[in-house]
């Protein structure tokens, strides 16, 4: 009898944790663990989780951390044997860019919602109309009757008004996606904001936590320990482990090699025989850790709802990277960065681009050097390509004169560096639950599962639970 095989297409990190989970995950390999080959187009391996050197540290080129109450990503370390390469973060907090100047965002929130007028208080920059909407979502809330789904925008425009919900709420929620909140699904996002706007009543009550608060579809939450963690050698560093030791578990690991066709198999022991330039792959099982667009390529013309994930769309963004001498700038006592309302004016061209800035040695201790400061500004949502027309320098030159405008000081940078990532994050419309449920209802006919950012989360534990959870449905297909 043919040993099983399983092909894994897509070596980010949702590929690779469900390349992990087929080799035996914690355990290892045994005699009954299948062949499994994983294939990636580009060049390595991680998708946006990349390191480079910079400034004399290396940094990441995406995402910089994790939330820790998500358990997968820690457990995953743990089962690599690299949990004392975990850090975590080193302070809490952010400002907000309100009315020309840096408010504390306050305590109290769940998930960048208030749960209570009071905590309000403290932010000079929201006008008095916005408080008294806030209290009268307490003592009068306005009548709100939402469906299955609905937009976050719908939801806390109506109960809070336009203010809070564009100036305060939309640079914290719709920054996790770089989308738009009039344009995000509550049930997909925050599912917790759809629960209690079910309940009726007032929003800020239904939201007061009664225990740990969900931050995503589907995620066990832990409350004890820190709220994010990092790694000493960056976020970079995990699939560069995850490969070393797949290669260890004899996972055969192509990269630089592009699919061209996943065929149904005419005869033989497989039911499927995977193309690219040069071999065909047979398998019992598939893994398609693409992107939606490009699953929906491959996949297409085996099933309409495989078709239809091409139209999940991306928002793209670019960061650009700074390092100051630490007497050239001064910022904020507390937190660990700036969140900039979409569409605040400023005296340049335009309105602002810069989305967010991260103090990163401020976050992870690792990066913290005595003489110099590390920064990152970020721009872009869905509707925002601007960054896209100019060229690196062009955009280093722009985000600096509008850092000189939110953090005030702020001299000729020592070190700069642009890293762009054109189709960043998927968007999670209304009714992306149900396109999702259809494509994953297909591949269980087919025996074919997905995995990745755009079915399961867009965080690091969620991309890599999509993957094990994958892993695990292809092994189930191989029992029947």
């Amino acid at each position: 009898m043919a040993r099983p095989s399983v092909v894994v297409v897509g070596g980010g990190i949702s590929g690779l944790a469900a390349a992990w989970e087929l080799s035996g995950g914690a355990n290892g390999p045994t005699a009954d663990t299948p062949r499994i080959e994983l294939i990636e187009t580009r060049s390595r391996f991680g998708g946006v989780l990349a390191t480079t050197h910079f400034a004399g540290r290396t940094i990441d080129l995406g995402a910089d951390g994790f939330l820790a109450r998500r358990p997968e990503a820690t457990e995953l370390i743990r089962e690599l044997g690299v949990e004392e390469q975990l850090e975590p973060i080193a302070a809490s907090g952010a400002s907000l860019w309100l009315r020309g100047a840096l408010n504390e965002i306050p305590a109290g929130l769940a998930l960048g919602v208030p749960t209570s007028s009071s905590s309000l208080a403290s932010l000079p920059g929201l006008s008095r109309r916005a408080r008294l909407h806030a209290r009268r979502d307490e003592l009068f809330p306005r009548r709100l009757s939402v469906g299955d789904d609905a937009t976050i925008g719908e939801i806390v425009r109506t109960k809070f008004g336009d203010e809070l919900a564009y100036q305060f709420i939309e640079p914290m929620v719709g920054g996790i996606q770089a989308g738009r909140i009039d344009q995000l699904s509550a049930r997909s996002v925050f599912p917790a904001l759809l629960d209690a706007a079910h309940q009726g009543g007032s929003l800020m009550k239904a939201m007061r936590p009664k225990g740990p608060v969900n931050p995503g579809p589907g995620a066990a939450t832990s409350t004890s320990g820190p709220m994010f963690y990092s790694l000493l050698g960056g976020m970079g560093s995990l699939p560069v482990e995850l490969v070393r030791q797949l290669q260890e578990r004899d996972v055969v690991m192509r990269s630089n090699v592009r699919v061209t066709a996943l065929r149904r198999s005419g005869s033989g022991d497989y039911r499927w025989e995977v193309d690219t330039a040069t071999t065909t792959t047979p398998a019992d099982a598939l893994v398609v850790a693409t992107s939606a667009p490009v699953t929906g390529q491959l996949m297409g013309q085996f099933d309409p709802a495989f078709e239809a994930l091409a139209t999940v769309t991306s928002a793209g963004a670019a960061m650009v990277s700074f390092c100051l001498a630490r007497g050239d700038l001064t910022l904020p006592e507390y937190g660990t960065g700036v969140l900039v309302p979409l569409g605040t004016s400023w005296s340049g061209q335009g309105s602002l681009m810069v989305t967010a800035i991260t103090f990163l040695d401020r976050k992870w201790p690792h990066l913290y050097r005595e003489e110099n400061v590390l920064l990152r500004a970020h721009v872009g949502r869905i509707d925002d390509q601007r960054w896209a027309s100019l060229d690196d320098q062009e955009l280093i030159d722009r985000v600096g004169r509008e850092l000189r405008v939110l953090l005030g000081d702020f001299a000729t940078p020592l070190n700069a560096m642009v890293q762009r990532w054109p189709d960043g994050l998927p968007q999670y419309l209304v009714g992306h639950d149900r396109l999702v449920a259809s494509a994953k209802a297909a591949g269980t006919r087919l025996r074919v599962t997905l995995a990745g950012s755009a079915y399961d989360g867009v965080g690091v534990p969620a991309c890599i639970g999509s993957g094990r959870r994958a892993a695990r449905e292809a092994l189930a297909f191989l029992s029947t």
